[in-house]
């Protein structure tokens, strides 16, 4: 805003200066100057003319101070027609400004709009300026009552007055008043063929979402992507899928943008991996994350690895999710990946470590569902044929109500299986000693 605002006061400036004239006032003309009912001269005096052109060289000089005190002891009601004062008051606000001083250029051009008389025209540009300056000393009531008082005066208001008073209804927090002010100026710049600028867009689009019709906030964004596709733009419009629950079409906003390259974070990457598993594919979601964690754009962490190995053991792939469970687990003070690492090795057969990694969480403890981990234990012991030590893990895990049922039927199959083995033991037994019977017989017929 300041850039554009110098350059609206050397507009202003330059058009007043442009307007005086070294006229010299007629003796009678001095008499009347007090004379409310007598029209103003259009023109100023020499001596005010060539006291703001040294002005003006000491400001493009930088002098300001100087180009001051010029001003200063030029400013006499008493001696000035309005129309000096008119003058000489918008310079005197134009060196304030320049000075960073802005309250007594704001006061300077307060006092300019009261100069009785004051041609139209300034005073609509005035009326604007000390909008704008009430606007940079964020004093942004009085910015709207000037606005106001501009609108009133402008018949033909281009757009961006439209935006200026959105702006401060913004900084009051006064969002659905902020709508009306940028559609006009939208509507302005289509009927003058002008264009619709992004940042207009960008404000609307925060209105609405302030209001939370996310609706709106949807469409918006997809006129943002349409004219300036940003990665911001892909990112609001999946917020706005998120709210409106349209989960589909959120995981095609986000898909989009991840296929542009506008994924640099962490947490954006992550975000993406989670979406292909909602999605159903969680081959995509574990080749994400397994490239990104390799090239150190994802972090090495006990989340993200047991989210690699979820992502993984979904897509089938239980033996390629042990690398990822196994960093997992050692990141992790709780047993509860360790539990997991072992149902994968479980799942693979390799029964041996999955008893080394379910006895390491439950010594870790911390777990959600023991039982569930004795349960696992047992199984793993059942397949080593350690069937006291398997028996063992489902008689702890029955003590819990919910998995007592699972673990008798285990513990019956174990008894099953046992008698059943006593049983062939024995007959291997009973068939050996035969043998060894008859083998006697045969040597002792053999002696005789």
């Amino acid at each position: 805003m300041p850039n554009k605002f110098i350059s609206r006061l050397t507009a202003f400036v330059a058009i007043v200066m442009v307007a005086m004239s070294p006229v010299h006032a007629q003796d009678d003309e001095r008499a009347q100057r007090d004379s409310k009912k007598t029209k103003q001269a259009q023109a100023v005096s020499k001596d005010v003319y060539e006291s703001i052109q040294k002005a003006q060289e000491l400001v493009d000089a930088k002098e300001f101070n100087g180009a001051l005190r010029i001003m200063q002891r030029l400013y006499d009601p008493e001696e000035l027609t309005e129309y000096e004062q008119a003058n000489v008051l918008n310079y005197l606000g134009f060196i304030y400004y320049n000075m960073d001083d802005i309250p007594n250029a704001l006061k300077t051009y307060q006092q300019m709009i009261r100069v009785p008389g004051l041609e139209p025209q300034l005073l609509k540009a005035t009326t604007y300026t000390v909008a704008q300056l009430y606007t940079m000393e964020e004093q942004y009531a009085n910015a709207l009552r000037a606005l106001d008082e501009w609108f009133v005066l402008e018949t033909n208001p281009a757009p961006e007055p439209f935006i200026l008073k959105a702006q401060n209804l913004y900084q009051l927090q006064r969002y659905e008043e902020m709508i009306e002010p940028v559609e006009s100026a939208m509507d302005v710049a289509r009927a003058r063929n002008k264009e619709v600028k992004e940042d207009w867009y960008a404000l609307l689009n925060f209105a609405y979402f302030q209001l939370e019709n996310y609706a709106k906030v949807r469409d918006i964004q997809k006129i943002l992507l349409n004219n300036w596709p940003k990665k911001r733009y892909w990112f609001s419009l999946a917020g706005a899928f998120t709210e409106l629950g349209e989960d589909r079409n959120l995981v095609n906003a986000y898909y989009a943008s991840f296929m542009q390259g506008m994924l640099e974070k962490d947490s954006e990457f992550v975000t993406m991996a989670q979406l292909f598993m909602q999605r159903e594919v969680p081959f995509k979601a574990a080749e994400l994350l397994d490239k990104e964690m390799t090239a150190g754009r994802v972090a090495k962490n006990a989340k993200n690895y047991r989210l690699l190995a979820q992502a993984l053991q979904l897509a089938m792939e239980d033996e390629r999710a042990i690398p990822a469970l196994t960093e997992a687990a050692k990141l992790t003070e709780d047993g509860e990946l360790d539990v997991r690492l072992g149902n994968t090795y479980l799942n693979v057969g390799e029964h041996a470590e999955c008893v080394k990694s379910v006895r390491t969480g439950l010594r870790k403890g911390g777990l959600k569902n023991p039982d569930n981990a004795q349960i696992s234990l047992g199984m793993c012991l059942y397949n080593l044929k350690q069937y006291s030590d398997a028996k063992a893990a489902f008689r702890e895990a029955a003590k819990t109500s919910r998995s007592r049922r699972i673990a008798g039927q285990w513990i019956t199959v174990i008894d099953a299986d046992m008698e059943r083995n006593e049983q062939i033991r024995l007959a291997e037994k009973a068939a050996r000693d035969k043998q060894r019977e008859v083998a006697e017989r045969r040597r002792a017929a053999d002696r005789a």
